[in-house]
């Protein structure tokens, strides 16, 4: 992902309650015939468009409907049907900024701008990842162990504190409110103690969904 070049304009496919984590997939049905267009340019270039949460009922006014961060996102697959439509995989690459948009184009185009995580020291990197998987394992402790497995490889492929916060975010924050304060922070410390603090909930839940179950006869 490093050696990829991020654009300084871009197409970006808004979405009603949707958000893309960087290091996350999206599976994607492109069947609007702006978008279409959209994703045939992308792929005659770079792959890359975004991803951009529409908070109001106009798509083509995204000045005033649009979250003003969103994802980039390189196309990883893309498979079109009979009709002209196409089903595509999105892999999430940066948080970016949408600071202008322009109708050059059928579909919306906005300048962005990359935004940065900050960053930890070695020791918080190492703390906060321990929190993380035991956070994790408390929540799924119900699920099998397959599932367990799957996530803790996500963790092991990831490269630090920050990117495993979105990958986890990805898989497990479902609130679209939620999502997008995630995609907005750029404080990787926020991230991991809302994401971290979310999972034991989840964990302490399930604890007592399993004490409400009657069992007597």
């Amino acid at each position: 992902m490093s050696a990829l070049t991020i654009p300084e304009k871009c197409g970006v496919i808004l979405l009603p309650d949707t958000v893309l984590f960087p290091h996350g997939a999206m599976p994607l049905h492109i069947f609007e015939d702006r978008y279409r267009q959209m994703v045939e340019e992308a792929l005659e270039g770079d792959c890359l468009f975004c991803v951009g949460n529409l908070l109001g009922a106009d798509s083509f006014n995204p000045e005033d409907h649009a979250a003003k961060v969103g994802t980039i996102g390189l196309i990883r697959a893309s498979r079109e049907a009979d009709d002209g439509a196409s089903n595509l995989v999105l892999h999430g690459v940066f948080r970016v900024h949408f600071d202008k948009w322009f109708d050059e184009k059928p579909y919306p185009v906005a300048a962005i701008r990359p935004l940065l995580n900050t960053t930890l020291s070695d020791d918080e990197e190492e703390d906060y990842l321990v929190l993380l998987r035991a956070a994790v394992d408390m929540a799924l402790k119900k699920f099998p162990t397959q599932v367990r497995d799957q996530v803790h490889d996500i963790l092991d492929r990831a490269d630090d504190a920050a990117t495993s916060s979105d990958a986890i975010a990805q898989q497990f924050i479902h609130d679209p409110n939620d999502r997008q304060r995630l995609l907005e922070t750029g404080e990787v410390r926020q991230r991991l103690d809302f994401i971290i603090t979310f999972l034991q909930k989840a964990g302490l839940r399930a604890d007592e969904a399993d004490d409400d179950i009657d069992t007597s006869f």
